[in-house]
């Protein structure tokens, strides 16, 4: 029998993704289920000052709400010229939430007159998981990269476009799904809750 774990997400993109790096990784007996799998919750506001403080409350709101043991992740981009901004405000850069047309355009005019070589920046994945009268775990995965000075690419979400991972030559948009799990801040972050989701499968 499977053990249901709840990831904080109605992101399809992001519980596929989650599901990949299980089934690459050999872990079963877990099932992965999302926001829309559930019964409704109200779901905290994301006022944490860190992707850390942002994960860990969304996980803790998910498992004291269903149960089950919960995945969050509070993710964005932070930009050296922009002293680490947007930050855990990056989905909402532009002032609507999920705007990605408008985040990726509101950061290209910031970076207009940033020279190449100032350009660098990177992805950051804080995901929290938080068994119900149990563990508490909070991991971090980081991609570095630099800022195009375009968008290129139709695939991923949000500033994929934009971000040229250190050592490539093309945008995180163009890479193809499993190339992103294997390099990308989130799946960085989800490998390291990869031996306790599996400890839950045995379990």
């Amino acid at each position: 029998m499977s053990r249901r774990v709840l990831v904080a997400s109605r992101n399809a993109k992001k519980l596929k993704e989650l599901r990949r790096i299980l089934d690459e990784a050999g872990v079963a007996g877990v099932e992965i289920v999302g926001l829309d799998d559930v019964l409704a919750y109200d779901e905290a506001p994301e006022t944490g000052a860190t992707f850390e403080e942002n994960a860990l409350a969304k996980a803790r709101d998910g498992a004291a709400a269903t149960g089950l043991p919960c995945v969050a992740d509070d993710s964005g981009i932070e930009v050296d010229a922009l002293n680490g901004m947007p930050g855990v405000l990056s989905a909402r850069w532009a002032g609507r939430h999920g705007d990605d047309a408008a985040n990726n355009a509101l950061l290209l005019a910031q970076l207009t007159d940033v020279p190449d070589e100032r350009r660098g920046g990177r992805f950051v994945s804080t995901c929290a998981l938080v068994v119900p009268g149990g563990t508490e775990l909070v991991v971090r995965g980081e991609w570095p990269g630099t800022i195009a000075r375009k968008p290129v690419g139709e695939g991923g979400f949000g500033y994929d476009p934009l971000f040229v991972p250190d050592g490539g030559t093309v945008s995180a948009a163009q890479l193809t799904p499993a190339e992103k799990d294997a390099a990308s801040h989130r799946g960085r972050a989800l490998r390291r809750l990869l031996p306790a989701l599996a400890a839950l499968a045995e379990g």
